[in-house]
């Protein structure tokens, strides 16, 4: 399917999505509702075993939402953004596939709460990244109140989105924003590269990583427990399990179905 303010298209098993609305890559209501469906399009493929999340803008990820699109809302109107802003939320968090994310340039707002849903995140040398909404009297709405707190804690959460400032890439990898730091010209080389690697592995074991931690994150300890034991006990009976143990012990490469 063409998007009009995406890029997706598929190398060796990897499917790239692409932020693509020159200049900035500032989301309006059409590029907002395009998201979900490109992420279901590549979730479908059977050829895509991970899926990365970039821009095809030069020194931009994204600025966010598009301010102007804001002008004149109605309470129902915002409660529509919202809507539509978490639909993205639920396709990325219940996905079965590793997804990650390739960030350059500046990287603040929705944008940028798009990848807190990865798993995995690269980022550039001269990335910049912030949460800046409070500065409009707003909240991050892309699911970015509870993904910072989950993944940086309360604490730096709170002066992230309190303070509103731009970080540099070194302070987003400090504190765990991002995972990874390339340099600019190597990054989607090393994404590509690491997705390979993730795309060689058992597909259902990958899932069922995904799906423990995700949502053992939610939960209370003791079903955290029971979603575990019920990834693994469906693990042990499929037939990629004794694959991998066979494969294992007679020191060759394992076939994955």
């Amino acid at each position: 399917m063409a998007h009009e303010h995406l890029k997706v298209h598929r190398s060796h098993g990897v499917g790239w999505l692409e932020y693509d609305r020159p200049p900035r890559n500032a989301f309006h209501w059409e590029m907002l509702r395009e998201l979900p469906i490109a992420f279901e399009e590549l979730l479908a493929a059977a050829d895509v075993r991970v899926i990365v999340v970039a821009s095809a803008i030069d020194r931009y990820f994204s600025t966010g939402a598009d301010l102007t699109t804001f002008q004149g809302m109605t309470r129902q109107d915002v409660a529509s953004w919202v809507a539509a802003c978490h639909a993205v939320v639920h396709r990325m968090r219940s996905a079965r596939k590793p997804l990650l994310a390739a960030i350059h340039g500046t990287a603040v707002g929705g944008g940028l709460e798009v990848v807190l849903h990865c798993d995995v995140r690269f980022a550039t040398h001269d990335a910049r990244f912030g949460q800046p909404e409070v500065n409009i009297s707003f909240i991050p709405p892309v699911g970015g109140t509870q993904a910072l707190a989950r993944l940086l804690g309360r604490s730096r959460a709170l002066r992230l989105l309190y303070e509103g400032e731009l970080i540099p890439a070194q302070e987003a990898l400090d504190i765990g924003l991002v995972d990874f730091l390339v340099p600019s010209q190597e990054l989607r080389t090393r994404v590509q590269e690491y997705a390979l690697a993730l795309a060689r592995k058992p597909a259902n074991a990958l899932a069922a990583v995904r799906r423990c931690i995700t949502q053992g994150l939610e939960v209370s300890f003791e079903e955290g427990l029971r979603i575990e034991s019920e990834a693994a006990v469906e693990l042990g009976g499929h037939p990629n399990f004794a694959e991998g143990v066979n494969a294992f012990l007679a020191k060759r490469a394992p076939k994955w179905k």
